[in-house]
């Protein structure tokens, strides 16, 4: 007999139907001798939606027609018909199957054959995808094959299977995806989160490029996971041909190592090992490296390399800890064997500046931040990196302590109230000597190969005015405390005036060092304070603006605004007889003409009545077009100029602010939208108006018309003789990007040096001097390299999707020589990662270079 019950378009429970169909779940299955499902909660329900159910009690079955969707715990079962086999407890769905598991994944197929708790059967046609939400992005791999079997839910097992992390293309689905691994078998273990490929090919556009007999890798779910990670191939002349081999061991969820044997054809075996550890307020690592070389020859001699060393190795660290939620502590720490370690031996480290000079830094620190308050303390020490650093004459820096706290001012004045106060000692075994303009004399000049490298600039002429000091050798410690007040007021007008006062006090506690090397020169260079010495300086002024502002509507708000300011203080003392570390860089432009002290540092504390004078206008319209106009000069009224008299550094001379009247400074910034600015900031002479340094560029980002980024600005600097820059300088630097498609895109950057023929034409005069003086060697051969020097240049480009990142770049990056000439380091990066599977970097230097740092020769 068979019943037969149509129900069209409605949800039934079987465990209502219990009577005429038993069957899993909340239903009694025992009573009937169906097993239950394992799968769900005691009281979980089988729910069935399909266009039709029918009820074959001959053949014990129950059948689904028509958009058949079953629903058993947090598992979904979507199918054109589904027949439940009562006797065998087995599910078998036909046409466009589609089960969705617990975690998102989706499985899809022609057939499928499955036990009643959907983890454990066949799937015909297999299609499945698995989707991971990570911190910043949404993975999603893609398994197919033409059959595939489910073990308990656990375990997927293709056969000639294929998988992807790349999305099928929506126009031709049949188009193979940019990669895929196609494999003889494929298994996926849902416990253990690994996939196992056996007989596996890599296809990239569906061409095979690479064959792996068996490898294994962490599915998407898997943040860590113990294993080998991606390789990386090096081939340079001195550490021969290589290959890294890194494994990464997962300890524990917080902690974990990772240790990376580096096997080189000339060298041996590099040792590298990284431990990592998170613990509940914050984080550190530790990472240590060394080698004992079996070709030390391959390095330059000293002081140019490490040629005489056979093991060296390098110790980094960094951690960082956050005490409360107003505190935080830690370091940044690197410790090389030789300075040239970590450069030769490609380990990236990113503590290390990469620019002309390399130079490590090593910091701890102590930091502290409240609602208008700031406490920081630190200690520095720095490690030069390249040849022409003399380790000697980098101070060590211990403590830096500075704090800054701001209140409201006191009912009876009101405004706010300001104190800073900074602590500041250094250690310096060598003086740092600069000759005026800088000259060709040098402490050493080693030669290798017959070519002469001359190290450590130093000064022809110890004499003030010829000769000046950038780090002075022995111990100085300072300590700087300033309390400020301002408060601004606004009258019926539209004034605004702004009365301020400070008062400054600095002590130096001096024990410089006149012995070993040159230092004993250093008092014919500058009178130098030994001992204690006191600072002070109060100040008081106002700073007065009265914006003019009208508007024309559609033509936009247009302010003009007059500005004068005038500070009241006494002339500043000990010019020149104190240590200068902190305040050598003083840049007069725009954004420093209004500042109460211009100096970059506690070290100086400029004095005397100045009064600062200027104004600016502006434009902003509806549709946001922005300009604005700055100009402005600073003029000294009485009392000594800190700018006039040079400091031990000669800081404040050929600055624009050493007369009475200082250089004129502007700025002139259009912005049409907020995607396009040109700006131009510029200083004039006071004498005759020519141009005494010039900045300007634009840059613009033409989205969503154009997939265009770029910027291009041109610099220019009159000469500065008195600070050692013997002729004016010039260049011009440019980056773009673009975007082609929303995939592939290109970049580039330039730095032009305009005036590198100059440097080149000095150093030849200066060499051939030498010769002629000491007829010994060849005769110096000028070379003009032309007006527009590139000293350094980066191109490339690269594809990028939701599983594939490729980019290709070559760079050309300076090499400062001893001998004044910058050669070039060209370098090309390929970088490929495969998501979910890894990523591999080969870096290859290219060209020809007298030498790299370190490195006997380059090719």
């Amino acid at each position: 007999m068979r019943k037969v019950a149509h129900i069209l378009r409605k949800t039934a429970f079987l465990a209502a139907l219990a009577l005429a169909a038993p069957l899993a779940g909340g239903v009694s299955a025992h009573a009937q001798g169906v097993p239950a499902p394992k799968l769900g909660k005691p009281g979980d329900k089988l729910l069935v939606e399909a266009n039709e159910l029918i009820y074959d009690n001959d053949h014990n079955t129950v059948t689904a027609r028509g958009n058949a969707e079953l629903h058993y715990g947090p598992r979904t079962l979507q199918a054109d018909d589904v027949r439940y086999d009562r006797a065998t407890g087995r599910v078998f769905a036909q046409g466009n199957v589609r089960l969705t598991e617990a975690d998102g994944g989706v499985v899809t197929g022609e057939r499928m054959e499955l036990t009643d708790d959907f983890k454990t059967g066949f799937i015909d046609a297999f299609r499945g995808q698995q989707t991971v939400q990570r911190r910043t992005e949404t993975v999603r791999t893609r398994f197919s094959a033409p059959r595939a079997e489910r073990l308990s839910g656990e375990q997927t097992s293709f056969e000639a299977g294929s998988y992807t992390a790349c999305e099928p293309c929506k126009d031709h689905p049949e188009t193979p995806p940019l990669w895929q691994i196609r494999a003889t078998k494929i298994v996926h273990d849902n416990e253990t989160h690994t996939i196992y490929f056996d007989d596996s090919t890599l296809e990239i556009a569906g061409i095979p490029v690479a064959y792996l007999p068996y490898f294994e890798a962490p599915d998407p779910t898997v943040k860590r996971k113990t294993g080998f990670l991606t390789p990386r191939f090096i081939s340079t002349t001195a550490l021969g041909r290589g290959v890294s081999l890194p494994y990464f061991v997962d300890l524990a969820p917080n902690y974990d190592l990772t240790i990376t044997p580096t096997l080189l054809s000339r060298q041996g075996v590099l040792g590298q090992a990284e431990f990592r550890q998170r613990i509940d307020n914050g984080f550190y690592n530790i990472r240590v490296s060394g080698i004992s070389q079996t070709t030390p020859s391959a390095f330059l001699p000293s002081p140019l390399g490490a040629g005489e060393r056979d093991f060296r190795g390098s110790v980094e660290s960094q951690g960082r800890f956050y005490i409360n939620d107003r505190w935080r502590t830690g370091w940044d720490l690197v410790g090389v064997t030789d300075k040239w370690f970590l450069d030769n031996y490609r380990i990236r480290n990113q503590n290390i500046t990469t620019d002309y000079f390399r130079e490590a830094t090593s910091t701890a620190y102590l930091v502290g931040q409240g609602d208008r308050s700031w406490f920081e303390a630190r200690g520095y020490y720095f490690k030069g990196l390249s040849s022409f650093d003399w380790q000697k004459q980098q101070p060590i820096v211990a403590p830096v302590i500075d704090y800054d706290k701001r209140v409201n001012g006191p009912s009876e004045i009101g405004g706010e109230v300001r104190f800073q106060a900074n602590i500041t000692s250094l250690t310096r075994e060598t003086t740092q000597f600069q000759g005026l303009p800088r000259t060709s004399s040098y402490l050493f000049s080693p030669s290798v190969n017959g070519v002469s490298f001359p190290l450590y600039q130093t000064c022809t002429v110890f004499q003030r005015g010829l000769c000046s000091i950038q780090g002075l050798a022995g111990t100085n410690t300072r300590a700087s405390a300033e309390l400020s007040w301002r408060r601004s007021f606004i009258d019926e007008w539209g004034q605004k005036f702004t009365p301020f006062a400070y008062l400054r006090t600095d002590a130096f506690f001096t024990n410089p060092s006149f012995s070993g090397y040159q230092n004993d020169l250093a008092p014919q260079v500058a009178k130098i304070d030994d001992g204690f010495a006191g600072r002070v300086m109060p100040a008081i002024g106002i700073d007065y603006r009265y914006p003019f502002v009208a508007n024309f509507g559609a033509l936009g708000v247009h302010t003009l605004e007059p500005i004068g300011q005038i500070i009241a203080r006494p002339s500043e003392t000990r010019i020149g007889r104190l240590p200068n570390e902190d305040a050598q860089s003083l840049v007069f432009d725009d954004t420093s003409l209004f500042e109460w002290d211009k100096f970059s540092g506690y070290d100086r504390v400029e004095g005397g009545v100045r009064t600062n004078l200027g104004g600016q206008y502006s434009v902003v319209t509806p549709s946001g077009w922005y300009a604005n106009v700055l100009f402005g000069e600073s003029i000294q009224l009485a009392g000594v100029n800190s700018f006039r008299r040079g400091d031990i550094a000669n800081v404040g001379l050929d600055s624009g602010l050493e007369t009475q009247r200082s250089d004129f400074v502007g700025r002139f910034q259009v912005s049409p939208n907020q995607n396009i600015t040109f700006i131009t900031r510029a200083r004039f002479n006071q004498a005759d108006f020519h141009v005494a340094r010039l900045e300007t560029g634009v840059t613009a980002r033409f989205a969503p018309f154009l997939p265009l980024t770029v910027s291009a600005f041109y610099s220019y600097y009159e000469a500065q003789p008195l600070l050692g820059y013997s002729h004016y300088r010039e260049g011009v630097t440019a980056t773009a990007t673009y975007n082609i498609t929303p995939n592939w895109f290109i970049s580039g950057s330039l730095l032009v040096d305009l005036t590198h023929y100059l440097d080149v034409r000095n150093t030849y005069t200066d060499a051939l001097s030498s010769y002629l003086s000491n007829p010994i060697g060849t005769v110096p051969i000028y070379e003009n390299p032309g007006r527009f020097y590139l000293s350094g240049a980066s191109f490339g480009g690269g594809y990028q999707d939701e599983c594939t990142t490729i980019s290709l770049n070559y760079i050309n990056s300076p090499i400062a020589t001893a001998t004044g000439v910058r050669e070039r380091n060209q370098t090309v990066l390929l970088r490929v990662e495969l998501k979910t599977l890894g990523e591999a970097d080969l870096r290859q230097n290219v060209g020809t270079a007298t030498t790299a740092d370190g490195i006997a020769t380059v090719r």
